[in-house]
């Protein structure tokens, strides 16, 4: 997959799956990656651009398998982002998908 199509949407894919539930860094990699090959180095740095900006926060949780693990949880704001960003997907796959049938509407 051309990968400024993943860029765009890592963050709508890691918001939509946090919104879920809470996961840990190498969860969030396992999720998207059954449909997106993606690398844990590509989704660290999102996840401290998304706690910078106030979209999650992180606690940590014990773990059977050794060190305790970083869990990200939406904020409010985190889930209001995550909404527009879907709504905004929708329209935009809607006119895409339109342009490559052979139509451009104008809506």
């Amino acid at each position: 997959m051309n990968i400024q199509f993943k860029k765009g949407v890592l963050e709508l894919c890691a918001l939509t799956l946090l919104a879920k539930k809470n996961r840990y860094g190498y969860e969030l990699v396992n999720e998207i990656s059954k449909n997106i090959s993606i690398s844990e180095g590509t989704i660290y740095p999102l996840l401290r651009r998304l706690k910078n900006d106030g979209y999650v926060t992180t606690y940590l949780e014990e773990s059977k398998e050794g060190a305790p693990r970083k869990y990200y949880q939406l904020t409010e704001t985190g889930k209001k982002m995550e909404k527009e960003l879907r709504e905004e997907w929708l329209i935009f796959v809607k006119k895409v998908n339109s342009f490559l049938k052979g139509g451009v509407k104008n809506e």
